[in-house]
């Protein structure tokens, strides 16, 4: 199996949640949520200068890629961290990492061999 062949399932829909995480404010509203209890749209707009339709919309680009989920509480929709496709940007982080040091390790190798 070719290495770009091997690598293809891991890239699938990865790079659609690293773009989402990519914004600023997107990525402040995954470390709020990263506090582990479902948060509604209200607490997510306090102390900030974003409208809730902004946060809304925020919201929703989390939640196609998967990174959060929407959670109802009675009236309301409190949203949460989705920990699985964390754990699976994680991963393929991991993976992208050991890669690079096996091809410096390659380098190393034949630099000083």
């Amino acid at each position: 199996m070719s290495q770009s062949s091997s690598v293809a399932p891991l890239t699938s829909g990865r790079a659609s949640v690293f773009a989402a995480l990519g914004d600023g404010t997107r990525l402040a509203l995954v470390t709020r949520l990263a506090e582990g209890r479902p948060i509604s749209i209200s607490q997510l707009t306090a102390g900030s200068n974003l409208t809730r339709q902004a946060i809304t919309k925020h919201l929703r680009v989390l939640q196609t890629v998967g990174i959060v989920r929407s959670v109802r509480s009675g009236r309301e929709n409190r949203f949460e961290l989705n920990p699985q496709s964390i754990a699976e940007a994680k991963g393929y982080l991991q993976f992208v990492s050991e890669q690079w040091d096996q091809a410096l390790g390659r380098l190393k190798d034949f630099v000083e061999g």
